[in-house]
């Protein structure tokens, strides 16, 4: 019988795989840190900073934690040989992948079926880096690939710069468990004033620059049936009337921004939607420009059992979208949210030094970053790994989040970078990263979160 073969990327001592054995981690009870009080009784004190190789830690962490970890991320070294001090990056190719292999298959069996890993990487070792992945976690499994905007002053340096463009994107691929269904929703913000501007300076037009400034009456027409047979009331609206945003502004003497402001529950647009719903409209009204309100209850859906509005206009019947449903009000403000796609380019890196008050040159990411996978993977309570731990951010984000958190980092670093930070934020002294109050509303978990511990012969130390 002839061996099937499979699509994968090989290199010298691929087959060469270390045999772990089982490791115990202990605590070092002297480097644990616990916050001044609990806040109920029913806190969790968990958490974990793990001293010493992520090899032996993951493997240690194994039996208690297989198919727990709900959100991974990492940032390992990106083999280019002028990545940072702290890691020997650079080593030849063929070492990197196996050392990659290794962890990988490890990671994959502490996600949690429906969770999430992302792993951040350059274009020197992304593709290499990809078909790992496809083989330890399964092509289907694939999910995404993120095209993350850099500092201005990153890429190419020395001689390259004459041959090469400067680079100002990496990339995080995301790869989902058995059971992954769909991320949650993550939404961009933008203050209006701000937003329009963008538009202009970027030659975009404003599609929302209708007005129902006369909403009209409502006539019962018939009952019509969605496609599970539960009815929907079908209504001729009469007496309406539109206005665009630039004769209001015209006419009341104020800017379109401030008509918009003014009329934010009526700011509208039409659109040509291609939904099952409109048909049904359509086949049961007549071909003139009239407008139509339908009222049902939602089946799936964010008004899922709720009763819904919706208005049609025109011959065609276009759906008419309204502006709120695409923003958000905060305070006076109006923000306009845009669900966040697979370019992340409103990150803020001439800070990130400063976050966590320590300093990881070219090796630290921001905190937004981070607290983005984590929004999109994980819910409050759920167990975040970063078994690349560097300067501490994501176990600091994951807590400031309300998730739970294991961070392993074999280098000093863990004791002069991870350690101190991780104090800040478990007592709820780092006023700086992630705002708290927009990612939570409950205090901070007060665990005995952060820790180290000496590797012993067989042993690893761990919080």
């Amino acid at each position: 019988m002839t061996k099937r073969s499979k699509l994968e990327l090989t290199w010298i001592g691929k087959e060469n795989q270390p045999k772990l054995e089982p490791r115990i981690l202990l605590e070092d009870r002297e480097k644990s840190y616990h916050a001044s009080h609990r806040i109920t009784d029913h806190d969790i004190f968990d958490n974990r900073l793990i001293f010493g190789d992520n090899l032996l830690a993951l493997k240690a962490l194994e039996q208690e934690f297989a198919s727990k970890i709900k959100c991974i991320y990492i940032d390992p070294p990106y083999n280019t040989g002028q990545a940072f001090e702290h890691y020997d990056d650079g080593i030849e190719t063929s070492l990197w992948l196996s050392l990659m292999r290794e962890r990988l298959v490890l990671l994959r069996r502490l996600l949690k079926r429906d969770g999430v890993i992302f792993v951040q990487i350059d274009d020197n070792y992304f593709a290499h880096l990809k078909l790992i992945m496809d083989e330890v976690f399964g092509v289907t499994h694939y999910i995404n690939t993120i095209a993350v905007k850099t500092k201005e002053s990153s890429g190419a340096s020395g001689g390259g710069e004459d041959r090469r463009l400067k680079k100002n994107i990496e990339f995080l691929l995301a790869y989902g468990g058995e059971d992954f269904m769909a991320f949650n929703e993550v939404f961009s913000e933008v203050e209006l004033g701000k937003y329009l501007e963008l538009m202009r300076l970027e030659e975009r037009s404003f599609k929302y620059n209708s007005v129902l400034y006369e909403p009209g009456e409502k006539e019962f027409v018939k009952v019509i049936k969605d496609g599970g047979g539960n009815d929907m009331k079908l209504f001729r609206v009469s007496g309406y009337e539109t206005r665009s945003l630039s004769r209001i502004a015209k006419d009341e003497g104020i800017t379109e921004l401030e008509a918009i402001y003014k009329y934010y529950d009526l700011v509208h647009t039409t659109e040509n939607a291609q939904t099952s719903i409109r048909t049904r409209v359509l086949e049961a009204t007549d071909a003139d420009d009239n407008m139509y309100a339908l009222e049902y209850y939602p089946v799936s859906g964010r008004n899922k059992g709720k009763l819904t509005e919706l208005l049609f206009v025109g011959g065609s019947k276009r759906l008419v979208s309204w502006f709120r449903n695409v923003t958000c009000k905060s305070g006076q403000r109006i923000i306009k949210r845009e669900k966040i796609g697979t370019f992340w380019d409103d990150l803020n890196w001439n800070n990130v030094t400063r976050e966590g008050g320590v300093r990881f040159p070219n090796g630290q990411k921001p905190e937004k970053l981070i607290s983005i996978c984590i929004e999109l993977a994980s819910e409050k309570g759920d167990i975040v790994l970063d078994s690349f731990l560097g300067s501490g951010t994501t176990a600091a984000v994951a807590h400031k989040m309300g998730r739970r958190w294991i961070g392993i980092e074999l280098g000093e670093h863990c004791h002069t970078h991870c350690l101190p930070r991780l104090k800040k934020v478990v007592g709820g002294e780092d006023p700086g990263g992630i705002r708290l109050e927009r990612w939570w509303r409950i205090p901070l978990l007060p665990s005995r979160a952060v820790a180290t511990g000496k590797r012993q012969v067989g042993q690893l130390g761990y919080q």
